[in-house]
């Protein structure tokens, strides 16, 4: 199993979410590039974390 963390940061507010562009680390293109994630989660949260699960 492969586990691999993604940064983001606030990228713009809308109405009921908030869009997240990634931070890819260097030299490394984007794994997902921009997410949405709903502002009831999120609150108003600068920078997020997601890991991601690569199971066989």
């Amino acid at each position: 199993m492969t586990e691999k963390t993604i940064k983001f940061e606030i990228e713009k507010n809308n109405k009921n979410s908030v869009r997240y562009k990634e931070v890819p680390e260097d030299g490394m293109p984007p794994v997902l590039g921009s997410i949405y994630v709903q502002k009831w989660f999120a609150g108003d949260k600068k920078n997020i974390e997601l890991t991601i699960k690569i199971t066989d």
